[in-house]
């Protein structure tokens, strides 16, 4: 694949039209307007220099909730009892930011959409490598409070973060059981029971669906609980509720990095699920450490952060239909580190069924399991589960193994 010349074309290629793409273009951007952003494996840089002080890690994040573990190993000095000095990580605005800087080497460290760290590695043939889970769900279809079922979305709009995420393709299970279509282009017909998708950054979905501009959105908290707090929707369905423990965003490095700095790489895993941890056993106080009162990574307002990190009250989500497994007992948002290869497996033959726009044809002789082998270094997680107690304090299996589960 050929590099991609300017920001202009880039954001082209992840979903913007290009109108968006224009006006975003001439943003100031992350990286210099002269640096090309690589769509193929650059030659291996230097090995890094040998320090006698602590090993520098710079940490790239969305302000979601998702990036929670990133930030509460910083909040937490877990990054330092670790050996490593780590700067306050640095807040993007949108994931083409994140990519941006990740690609540019403006940072080391970055949390992405899942499907996102596919299509960086075989579609950009990028040398991205997945360490570690972030989380676990977090994510839901927000709608209107006038919309009561996916019928009454027919020809409306609806927006996703990203094509290339769990919110697309959770998104699309959801409208193909209900018989509904998705559509990328043109205008949604009711009677023909189409639905419009379009990409829109997740600051700006809270807003759009509150002037009317978008009847729904699929996106990671806190923006959903912005629309529950802010009463200018309601959460329609979590997603993990469909998919129980899906991944949304995962941590990842750059290869060489987990090739010539295993210990440093390692170091990064640790804290962070160090964090994982804290953050399933102090919720509340996570949120705080979160917010403008705490250590000021989110914008969001506390009652927000709070709200995303620890409302999943089943009475009032069961009677509303957002939460159709009471059975699953599973949380709003949950943490734990392992990449497991059942999922990386089913997502890849998921996204082969999910619209999204661009070149999709490095998806169609896409090996699942020989994806997940070439994208995921699990031994770092691995180590970590075994360093901070084993995976029952995580919630999950000792054989670090698990079935797919999902239910639209």
């Amino acid at each position: 694949m050929r590099p991609l010349n300017s920001r202009r074309e880039f954001l082209r290629m992840i979903g913007f039209g290009s109108a968006a793409a224009t006006a975003l273009a001439a943003c100031a951007p992350v990286a210099p307007a002269t640096t090309p952003i690589p769509a193929s494996a650059p030659a291996a840089p230097t090995a890094p220099a040998v320090s006698s002080g602590p090993a520098e890690a710079r940490i790239g994040y969305l302000p979601i909730t998702d990036a929670a573990p990133l930030l509460l190993a910083h909040a937490r000095g877990l990054y330092a009892e670790a050996g490593l000095q780590v700067q306050k990580p640095t807040l993007l605005r949108s994931w083409a930011q994140v990519v941006e800087a990740f690609q540019a080497r403006q940072v080391d460290v970055v949390h992405v959409l899942m499907p996102m760290a596919v299509w960086m590695r075989f579609g950009q043939n990028f040398p991205v490598k997945l360490v570690a889970w972030d989380h676990t769900d977090g994510s839901a279809l927000t709608v209107a409070n006038n919309i009561n079922s996916l019928d009454d979305l027919a020809g409306k709009t609806v927006a996703v973060p990203f094509w290339y995420s769990i919110h697309n393709l959770v998104l699309q299970l959801l409208l193909r059981k209900a018989n509904l279509k998705p559509i990328l282009k043109g205008d949604p017909s009711a009677a023909d029971r189409t639905i419009k998708l379009v990409v829109m950054a997740p600051a700006d979905m809270p807003p759009a669906i509150g002037n009317g501009s978008i009847a729904g959105y699929i996106v990671a908290d806190p923006f959903n609980a912005v629309a529950e707090v802010n009463k200018v929707g309601k959460v329609h369905r979590f997603t993990g509720d469909i998919w129980l423990n899906h991944a949304c965003c995962v941590v990842v490095m750059h290869e060489d990095d987990t090739v010539r700095r295993p210990d440093w790489a390692q170091k990064i895993v640790t804290s962070v699920a160090r964090a994982q941890i804290y953050a399933r056993e102090n919720r509340a106080e996570a949120a705080k450490l979160l917010s403008k009162e705490g250590g000021d990574y989110l914008p969001q307002p506390l009652p927000v952060i709070a709200r995303a990190m620890t409302h999943y009250d089943l009475a009032e989500y069961g009677a509303s239909g957002a939460v159709k497994h009471p059975d699953w007992k599973n949380h709003r948002i949950d943490f734990q580190p392992f990449p497991f290869p059942s999922y990386t497996e089913e997502l890849v033959r998921l996204l082969k069924e999910t619209e999204v726009e661009g070149d999709v044809g490095f998806l169609k002789g896409l090996d699942p399991a020989a994806a997940h082998a070439t994208l995921v270094d699990d031994r770092f997680a691995r180590e970590a589960i075994r360093v901070v107690g084993g995976p029952a304090k995580f919630g999950i299996a000792e054989s670090l193994s698990r079935s797919e589960r999902i239910e639209a």
